[in-house]
């Protein structure tokens, strides 16, 4: 049985934090119909880089196991449409800019006379309110205004682009998903609906736990490569002699004095706990010396799986899929195409005991299961023609 078994979603949403949060709905076994335009195409799903069949790659990820649905929202009968699927799919994501919706006709406060048990949940930058609601933005912008960037740096540097959207992701589309499933238990204690407002900004600097909270209670503002974490202790990255890197995170004093044997240099134990700043920046520029004189696969061979000093390589993404640990734990999957072959994709990490993840297949075409969708909700094949004559689909 899936976990989430009779949610029914509407996604308006574009781009990756909204998708990547249905996505998790999806997997856990809800039902998610994306509401796409024709006239505005998501742009994910012309990004690179392509699958074998020349599809984008991440929109086959981020859309797995959704139907897509093509209405003009401009056009009244699509108002209509979504108004008689809201008494069925009762949970709403948008990630228009503030005030879009209502324009639509398609806000919470409309939907909700339809349904009033309707949970919405409006995903943006900077949220609904505030002099930057209306302000456009991306992952990059978002963390710069909230804080995490500066610090997130190494001294006398420029900050550096992150791999991954931490915002969007972490901040925009995680948030979401708590709030919508909190939103889901009150409803089924008092029967009421819930608006919620996401902002990936706000998130985002929600996430400032340890450096954030130290500045609130005590004054103490985070500045780049001076607190424990961001690269003012030995807790950094190391390159080795071939030019690769390896993580060091040995806080604890057992994990650092495995580190220190490990190294060669159980002499450095002693400094290495010493609180005073001068012996920490001894400490690290020793463990930089001594990653110095070995290669990659050398010191693969010194902090092997047994060896538990808090000490990892850092992998391409290719070898993180070889990894024998995310290997173990089932975190890539065959999905299916609709031509009948298969995708690999990464897995839900989420693992419950007694449901699994449902993966149908990969991100449709856009407007693939538009006829299905109408018909399922009572519309006859004679008005979808008359509809698709008047360009509600396009």
């Amino acid at each position: 049985m899936s976990i989430l078994k009779g949610l029914k979603i509407l996604d308006f949403s574009t781009l990756l934090p909204g998708p990547y949060a249905t996505m998790m709905f999806a997997d856990m076994g809800a039902e998610v119909i994306r509401v796409e335009s024709q006239a505005r195409v998501d742009l994910i799903r012309v990004m690179p880089p392509f699958d074998k069949d020349g599809l984008s790659a991440a929109h086959g990820y981020l859309n797995r196991s959704k139907r897509s649905l093509t209405l003009n929202l401009k056009h009244e009968a699509s108002v209509e449409i979504i108004k008689t699927l809201v008494a069925e799919y009762d949970i709403v994501i948008e990630q228009f800019r503030p005030g879009v919706m209502e324009r639509l006709g398609l806000d919470y406060e409309s939907l909700k006379k339809v349904n009033p048990k309707l949970i919405y949940c409006s995903l943006t930058g900077y949220g609904q309110t505030g002099p930057y609601r209306s302000r456009p933005g991306h992952d990059n912008n978002y963390l710069s205004v909230a804080g995490v960037m500066d610090y997130s740096r190494r001294k006398g540097e420029a900050p550096t682009t992150m791999g991954i959207q931490i915002a969007d992701i972490a901040g925009g589309s995680l948030h979401s998903v708590i709030g919508i499933l909190a939103a889901v238990v009150h409803r089924e204690k008092t029967e009421e609906g819930q608006y919620i407002d996401i902002s990936m900004t706000d998130a985002a600097f929600s996430l400032n736990a340890v450096y954030g909270s130290g500045y609130l209670a005590g004054g103490i503002e985070p500045q780049p490569e001076e607190m424990q974490l961001n690269g003012g202790t030995f807790y950094d990255f190391y390159e080795t002699k071939d030019g690769r890197y390896f993580s060091v995170g040995s806080i604890e004093p057992p994990f650092k004095k495995i580190l220190c044997e490990a190294l060669g240099k159980s002499e450095l134990f002693g400094i290495g706990m010493s609180e005073k700043a001068a012996d920490q920046e001894m400490f690290k520029k020793e463990i930089k010396a001594v990653f110095l004189t070995k290669n990659y696969e050398e010191w693969l061979a010194v902090f092997d799986g047994d060896l538990e000093g808090c000490v990892e390589p850092v992998l391409t993404f290719a070898e993180a899929c070889d990894h024998p640990q995310l290997q173990a734990r089932g975190m890539i999957v065959d999905v299916p195409k609709v031509n009948g072959a298969s995708q690999k994709q990464m897995a839900t990490p989420i693992k419950f005991s007694s449901a699994k993840p449902i993966y149908q297949h990969v991100g449709t075409a856009i407007g693939e299961n538009t006829t299905d969708i109408l018909v399922g909700q009572g519309f006859s094949i004679h008005q979808i023609r008359e509809w698709k004559e008047q360009g509600v689909f396009k």
